[in-house]
């Protein structure tokens, strides 16, 4: 035995051993430690109730993990529990704090049973935790096994969840994980099952075609842009192409006309850029048919 599980063990001995709270008793550590911050009732509070926690974390085990992080974990619960509680609303501690222990728990185990986060709503919670009972129950109840579309429509009546969660919930319990490193089997020497994952990124010859066709419409453009008489290519390169593109009244400035006149020469050259544009993709479509 280990010195954490011989640790545990001593915990868990002196924590059942401890004492037992009356109500009134109960009552006046609360609002001790909510009224006046008294740390002293905290701690004989805490103690108190740290047997919630052992027996709580026992239930627990069965998920496979550490019983000693369990019982610390039902420890960080009570605190929880004991920050929140209101002794003036009528109910025993013990009774709230029950509740904040197991929601802990669970939350933990949800956390830490799988790399793949098993529960992310109330409805997968619920399966989560409850699923294997009421599937162990059916099975039993059954001479043969049943098939799996029916045992989740059975499990999704029986929990008053949907039957697309159950689906779900049953592939991600179907089995441990495994690491995408591990090898696909030992015959299969240096193969891994990572190597089976679809690349979602461009295929390299979607790539290079759309390299290709990216530097025939630069060359496209280039020429149209070159065949423009000088004063139009200007307007169009401060205009379009520019890092910070002049308005129509700076370039009217510089080139000593209106902007208006600036506009119109900036339409007309855009109009014989785009005319020489639709030429080259027509003389292209006919060379290639």
């Amino acid at each position: 035995m280990s010195e954490i599980q011989q640790a545990t063990r001593r915990y868990v001995r002196a924590t059942m051993a401890g004492e037992l709270l009356d109500a009134e008793t109960e009552r006046r550590l609360a609002l001790a430690w909510r009224d006046r911050r008294d740390e002293a009732a905290l701690h004989r509070l805490i103690s108190a109730y740290s047997r919630l926690a052992v027996s709580m974390a026992g239930r627990f085990r069965r998920y496979g993990l550490p019983y000693e992080d369990l019982v610390q974990q039902g420890n960080l619960g009570l605190m929880l529990a004991a920050e929140k509680f209101d002794p003036d609303n009528g109910a025993r501690f013990s009774t709230y704090a029950r509740w904040w222990i197991k929601a802990s728990m669970q939350d933990f185990v949800m956390r830490n049973l799988s790399v793949v986060r098993t529960a992310t709503n109330a409805a997968q919670k619920k399966l989560f935790f409850n699923m294997r009972r009421v599937q162990l129950a059916l099975e039993q109840a059954q001479a043969s096994d049943l098939p799996l579309r029916l045992l989740a429509e059975r499990i999704a009546t029986e929990l008053e969840v949907p039957v697309e969660e159950v689906e779900l919930m049953l592939g991600r319990m179907a089995g441990p994980d495994l690491s995408l490193n591990a090898p696909q089997s030992e015959a299969a020497e240096g193969r891994e099952w990572v190597d089976l994952l679809e690349d979602d990124g461009p295929q390299a010859e979607d790539v290079v075609l759309g390299r290709l066709e990216a530097a025939r419409r630069r060359a496209v453009l280039t020429e149209a842009l070159m065949a423009l008489p000088s004063r139009e290519r200007h307007i169009v390169v401060e205009r379009h192409l520019a890092e910070a593109p002049s308005t129509l009244t700076e370039l009217g400035v510089a080139l000593g006309i209106s902007k208006e006149r600036v506009r119109q020469l900036e339409e007309r050259a855009l109009a014989r850029m785009r005319a020489q544009v639709a030429a080259s993709a027509v003389a292209r479509e006919a060379a290639v048919a």
